[in-house]
């Protein structure tokens, strides 16, 4: 319930309300200022309904754009945000059998759809998106430059 407490805040608010917290908020979310509202809803959920669950607080956090580490919980609620049934798109029901049944394997494919949308729509993914994908073994892992 609390992963979407900030969802339908606008774009200026989200910036906002991130500013006067003093979050980051980076190029890519200035530019899709929607993303915040999960990592602004973990806050929320801190500060109006006293969640200090860490577990909790980085599933909500991640669940929009998913993340380079993500413990089950984060795979969970990446998953069934994604996936809920209310979401109209060709993978949806293959992609929600697979969570059933291997979450690591649910998590993996579901940001390899997402970035084929993404692609498909000549969108930018969100570097969190990005650093996922690596870890999930989708995209090369850059050399250190050190």
């Amino acid at each position: 319930m609390l992963h979407d407490l900030a969802r339908l805040y606008s774009h200026e608010r989200l910036i906002e309300e991130c500013e006067l917290r003093r979050m980051p908020v980076g190029a890519f979310e200035r530019k899709n200022p929607i993303v915040l509202h999960a990592p602004l809803g973990a806050h929320i959920a801190q500060e109006a309904f006293g969640v200090h669950d860490p577990e909790i607080l980085s599933a909500i956090e991640k669940h929009t754009v998913a993340a380079e580490v993500m413990s089950p919980l984060d795979c969970v609620l990446y998953l069934a945000d994604g996936l809920e049934p209310g979401r109209d798109f060709q993978a949806r029901a293959p992609l929600w059998e697979l969570a059933c049944r291997d979450l690591h394997a649910a998590t993996r494919e579901t940001l390899g759809n997402t970035l084929r949308y993404l692609e498909d729509k000549g969108l930018e993914a969100a570097p969190q998106t990005l650093a996922a994908a690596r870890a999930f073994g989708l995209l090369e892992v850059r050399p250190s430059l050190t």
